[in-house]
């Protein structure tokens, strides 16, 4: 019997009590002894009743503790066999040595003695990786399961309607996208109202019809913009085809002989449709800085999806954009008290020159203009250019170092970045956060990581190279323009080594650039001689290509010896090579760099897309030319994933 129990009937108060009672009771009895006989016979009553009362008290206690023990027992032993929770038992060999009636009724039948894996392999992967607690899927049933290591004891809870509400409530959200007609105004302009009408009646049945079958909402709100309404499961559904209507729209526009492709963003993931109309614009403006024909799906958590991107940019026909964007930036210098500009890390001929171009638009609007460079970390093919500089007093000035460009910021310097957007690839991102006005100036494909608030942006990727950009830009600026021999040359051997000496990625706007430049003092018997190579760095390349073979048809891949180092210039130029050679529709090339870090430059003529190959190993670039740098693998590792990312794009249908 519990004592605490038992203190209500005999603690310390009781006897106090009887106690004083004897005590006055032996008084009265000192003075009229027959009144206390009779009190002292009360008290032995009273006495005794207590006693017989505490016995009664114990024995009743007794059996209502009996009684609510078995009713404990019975519950428990009900709610092991009865609730709808599975209980297994297993031992050291993960044989299932007990399960009550739940697991063989609703899970499996005739468990004992079988392996845990014979069960679910996914609850064998749950035990060898330690995990405690997740959801797994038996059967058609879905199960929470938690797992009590020490005891060697697993928990099965049905979560299956729970799931399915789940799902159901997932599949069911909004989804907006906003679907874009690439280039519709510049191609449909001069042509014949009979055959714009017939296009658009062609792309619009198109669309309906693929919004029908897919279960999408479709309103046109303008000649070359759509906007689309759907759930995640019709969103899920496109996904799995890879958007077709892309492929749809490009060969109905390309029985007519007219260019036109589609860009479509999407934006899923929120409550709110505003915010979904916002995540949708942000989509297709990235669709369309990568060049159109593609998609872009933007969630909530910052996550994008692509899908599409097989046709090159087009070159835009009109030179509007350019002017007003030449007036815009000029008008931003005017107002600053200085300009740096900056390239990317490792800078190429490309960068350097576009920074040279971009310092010239702040010397003509008589701004002081610097050029942010690392003397560290020059590329090799850019260093006959940098001691062609350093012979050029007036140039050389304007080139600073990354330290001392973070000494002299004020509140009034304005930050120019060419040749990237993305914030990792400067050349000092410090830079980017003390400097509250910055400028994009780039000609690649947007990616996901951009530049945060930037107060201009020009990007086109139609353009060989930012070096055409920045003499575009040069050409539309107010002021009379007097260019230096050297800076013409920079800007020019730029557009050269971008696009492989006119060869790749060059239109009608490049040739325009170049003879801007040529009639502005470039000299192309310079640009030879700065973009000559030793012979010792022609051999590397030449042993790097001899490595190449082939993988699929068309596909050549090379790789570099374990032991050796190249740069990362090389291992582009090794690409570029074996993209010439009979038979090569698209190079690879994977070679150790000197600070461990594996790299893998890709090239293409256009019919693979390259870009898309290096985003699924976290790269990037063009459609044509793209690389990724790898770490913490060694050369087959790299290899082996670059020809599963090849399998992966080659089964999604090149998408």
């Amino acid at each position: 019997m519990p004592k605490f129990l038992l203190k209500r009937w005999h603690g310390y108060h009781i006897i106090i009590l009887f106690a004083v009672a004897f005590l006055f009771v032996s008084i009265l009895t000192w003075y009229q002894w027959q009144i206390g006989v009779i009190g002292f016979f009360i008290l032995g009553v009273v006495a005794i009743y207590a006693i017989q009362a505490r016995i009664y008290f114990e024995r009743d206690l007794e059996k209502y503790i009996l009684t609510l023990s078995y009713r404990v027992s019975k519950a428990g032993e009900d709610a092991v066999t009865k609730m709808p929770i599975g209980i297994l038992l297993f031992n050291e060999e993960r044989k299932i040595q007990w399960a009550n009636p739940y697991v063989t009724s609703v899970i499996t039948t005739d468990v004992i003695g079988k392996q845990i894996e014979e069960i679910s392999e996914e609850l064998q992967t749950l035990l060898d990786e330690g995990i405690s607690s997740d959801t797994i899927k038996i059967g058609d049933l879905v199960f929470h399961v938690s797992i009590e290591a020490d005891e060697r004891l697993i928990y099965f809870l049905d979560v299956t309607e729970k799931e399915e509400v789940q799902e159901r409530f997932e599949e069911t959200q909004t989804v907006v996208a906003f679907i874009l007609l690439d280039n519709y105004d510049e191609v449909t302009q001069g042509m014949e109202d009979q055959l714009r009408s017939r296009l658009v009646s062609q792309v619009t049945l198109t669309l309906n019809n693929w919004a029908n079958e897919k279960q999408i909402f479709l309103r046109r709100t303008a000649s070359d913009k759509f906007i689309a309404i759907m759930n995640v499961k019709a969103l899920k559904e496109v996904e799995k085809n890879r958007f077709d209507i892309l492929d749809q729209i490009r060969e109905i526009t390309g029985k007519e002989k007219v260019p036109i492709t589609l860009s479509i963003g999407v934006g899923t993931g929120e409550d709110s449709l505003r915010e979904l109309g916002l995540l949708a614009q942000s989509s297709l403006d990235l669709a369309l800085g990568r060049g159109g024909d593609q998609v872009a799906i933007k969630r909530k958590n910052g996550k994008v999806t692509f899908y599409g991107g097989k046709s090159n940019a087009l070159e835009k026909r009109t030179r509007v954009r350019a002017r007003v964007i030449s007036h815009a930036l000029r008008d931003f210098v005017l107002e600053s008290e200085q300009v740096f500009i900056m390239g990317h890390k490792n800078p190429d001929m490309d960068a350097i020159g576009a920074s040279i171009g971009v310092q010239k638009i702040a010397e003509v609007n008589e701004t002081e203009g610097y050029i942010v460079l690392d003397p560290n970390d020059i590329n090799h093919d850019v260093q006959k250019l940098m001691e062609e500089v350093e012979d050029h007093d007036d140039l050389w000035s304007k080139f600073i170092t990354p330290a001392e460009a973070l000494e002299q910021i004020t509140s009034e310097t304005l930050l120019i970045v060419v040749d990237t957007h993305k914030p990792s690839l400067v050349i000092e991102e410090a830079l980017l956060n003390k400097v509250e006005r910055i400028i994009v100036l780039d000609h690649h494909r947007r990616g996901e990581e951009f530049i945060k608030d930037p107060v201009l942006v020009y990007m086109e990727p139609y353009a060989s190279s930012t070096a055409e950009l920045v003499t575009e830009l040069l050409e539309y600026q107010p002021k009379k323009l007097k260019m230096d021999r050297l800076e013409a040359t920079a800007l020019l051997a730029g557009i050269i080594v971008d696009t492989k000496s006119f060869a790749v990625r060059t239109g009608a706007r490049t040739f325009d650039a170049a003879s801007f430049l040529r009639s502005n003092g470039a000299d192309t018997a310079l640009v030879q001689r700065l973009l000559k190579e030793d012979l010792d760095h022609y051999v590397k390349r030449a042993k790097l290509v001899e490595s190449a073979e082939f993988y699929h048809d068309g596909l050549a891949i090379a790789t570099a010896n374990e032991e050796e180092t190249y740069s990362q210039i090389l291992i582009a130029q090794a690409a570029d090579t074996l993209l010439t050679m009979k038979g090569v529709v698209a190079s690879f090339v994977i070679s150790k760099r000197k600070d461990g870090i594996i790299s893998i430059s890709a090239r293409s003529l256009g019919e693979v897309n390259v870009q898309l190959i290096m985003e699924r190993m976290n790269g990037g670039g063009h459609l044509t030319n793209a690389a990724t740098q790898l770490e913490g693998m060694t050369m087959n590792d790299a290899k082996e994933q670059l020809q599963h990312a090849i399998d992966d794009y080659l089964e999604g249908g090149k998408s």
